[in-house]
């Protein structure tokens, strides 16, 4: 790793976007005086690499990090509840800015009539406070960025999911008539604006919502998750009554233990949040949903 003015320390470097963040393309190293450091407790995917200005630091149960430099800023992509796991390496290393992924999900999910829903929501408000009483104590700035339906590369759990169903089924079930608004945002547009944030000094203590700048149905959407395949849209619309039979009947066999009432209330509520606040910031700048091929390969 090259000397550098500045060391950026990423947790959650595997994820989705912790991959997408340690791309030339997004960090632009060529043109930055930045380095980053890649904390991560998985084995680095195979295209991740040690760089001039990334460096690939695994972390062992009970075995101190092998980088034992400063570092003040940091982004965290891993799920929000877990980052109080690594509140003591934050502080070794003398953390004083941190931006942290949460999700949206933080208040759509609260009052979903799926438990396992509900608990989502729990974990991201109570890693949300957590963090927050952690930094007042610490004297540390933070920043949350909550992106909406995230998709990319085929590696989500979004967009790459219906991609999948539709070439096992050669069609999509549609729960009610699936008008429920969405804003899908790309990886990249994630980790552009984690590093936009980090790099706000004016910017702390804040919260934002970060969406994509396309608003469209559930529907339109999976119309063009087919059109990314190649594929005319075929559907399956199942009324919403025939549904919850269906599910209460064959939620006991492991192949449709997924198949919740959740599911169709999210395909028909509009599930939108306004990035004004990030765009006027950060300068967040999301594109519109235009599937690409590679977006829903596997």
């Amino acid at each position: 790793m090259q000397k550098s003015e500045r060391v950026i320390g990423v947790l959650g470097a595997t994820s989705l976007v912790g991959q997408r963040l340690l791309t030339p393309e997004i960090h632009g190293c060529k043109n930055s005086d930045e380095n980053f450091v890649a904390f991560t407790r998985k084995k680095p995917a195979a295209n991740q690499v040690e760089t001039d200005a990334v460096y690939w630091c695994q972390l062992f149960e009970n075995e101190a990090p092998d980088f034992e430099g400063s570092i003040e800023d940091w982004i965290c992509l891993a799920p929000i509840w877990v980052l109080s796991d690594y509140f003591d390496l934050l502080t070794q290393r003398g953390v004083r800015r941190i931006v942290v992924l949460s999700s949206t999900s933080r208040f759509t999910k609260t009052a979903s009539i799926d438990v396992s829903e509900q608990k989502i929501a729990r974990l991201l408000a109570e890693g949300e406070d957590r963090l927050r009483n952690w930094a007042e104590e610490n004297g540390v700035a933070w920043i949350i960025l909550r992106p909406t339906l995230i998709y990319g590369f085929g590696q989500d759990k979004n967009i790459a999911a219906v991609a999948r169903l539709i070439r096992r089924l050669k069609f999509f079930p549609l729960l009610g008539r699936a008008k429920g608004l969405r804003q899908p945002i790309h990886a990249d547009d994630v980790a552009t604006a984690c590093l936009q944030a980090l790099r706000a000094q004016n910017i702390a203590n804040q919260a934002y919502n970060i969406s994509g700048a396309e608003t469209l149905c559930y529907d339109e959407m999976i119309k063009r998750v087919f059109s990314a395949l190649g594929r005319q849209p075929r559907y399956l619309r199942i009324p919403i009554f025939v549904f919850r039979i269906g599910a209460a009947c064959f939620k006991f066999l492991p192949r449709f233990r997924n198949l919740t009432m959740g599911m169709a209330e999210r395909m028909n509520v509009d599930l939108t949040f306004s990035h004004a606040d990030a765009s006027r910031d950060f300068q967040f700048e999301p594109r519109n949903f235009q599937l690409r091929p590679i977006d829903v390969e596997v």
